[in-house]
């Protein structure tokens, strides 16, 4: 699963962009990662926020349970040679 991201813009004072510059080569990081890693340190102690499924996730997954429930559902061992086979 691959997670969304997004791009923020930060304007910083050059003196303070050069002590993160410092850090972040200290451990080896890119100035990115290095600022990605700080704010996930700060948030970590943050509940993750909880979304209700969309109605088109849940219809949809009231038909994955139709289907299962109809024995319609389809088992391989070879994902490959099943796409084919569509």
């Amino acid at each position: 699963m691959q997670t969304q991201t997004t791009q923020i813009r930060v304007t910083l004072p050059v003196q303070l962009q050069g002590y993160l510059q410092a850090k972040a080569n200290k451990y080896g990081l890119s100035l990115s990662a290095y600022i990605r890693n700080l704010v996930i340190n700060d948030v970590q102690d943050v509940e993750h926020p909880v979304f209700e499924m969309s109605t088109q996730s849940v219809n949809d997954l009231q038909e994955a349970i139709a289907a299962e429930k109809a024995g319609k559902l389809v088992s391989t061992d070879n994902v490959n040679q099943l796409l084919q086979d569509l």
